[in-house]
């Protein structure tokens, strides 16, 4: 929280938590109707172990968890399920943008597989929570994280 001001607070609130309560809103009829319908929300390792220097974006991806699982309480005795996916070093343009020095000397060697994670990996999860044949599956957080931290 030292390094967090008012305003990064609000946009960091606003684009993660606000945005998934208007996107969810924007459906909300369409889901309440529907036989069955899924929502998989892409969160983040923070939300579960916290990070320093990043207490707006931790705190947020926490309250993202705590939406979707309310959500899916509230819509899953139609058909509907809500799942959520926690990654952590994924080699997106973002991850890959960090200096090659800091991944190799401080990044990697703190994930026990001893590498970044691929967005391949975490589409698979995608794929998992998405059919009918998985519908039992609702109110999880699936950690993917290379075994950096286990819940």
């Amino acid at each position: 929280m030292q390094k967090t001001g008012r305003k990064d607070w609000d946009l960091v609130i606003k684009t993660s938590l606000t945005s998934l309560f208007k996107m969810c809103r924007s459906i909300k009829d369409d889901m309440l109707n529907a036989s069955f319908s899924r929502i998989i929300l892409i969160s983040s390792i923070d939300d579960q172990k916290g990070q320093f220097g990043k207490t707006n974006s931790s705190a947020a991806a926490a309250e993202d968890i705590g939406f979707t699982k309310s959500l899916s309480l509230e819509t899953v005795s139609i058909g509907n399920t809500l799942n959520v996916i926690a990654p952590d070093y994924i080699t997106t343009e973002m991850v890959m943008a960090v200096p090659k020095k800091i991944l190799n000397v401080s990044i990697i060697p703190q994930i026990p597989v001893r590498r970044l994670g691929q967005a391949r990996e975490i589409a698979r999860y995608v794929v998992l929570f998405a059919p009918n044949e998985t519908a039992f599956i609702t109110k999880s957080t699936i950690t993917a994280n290379g075994g950096q931290y286990l819940m």
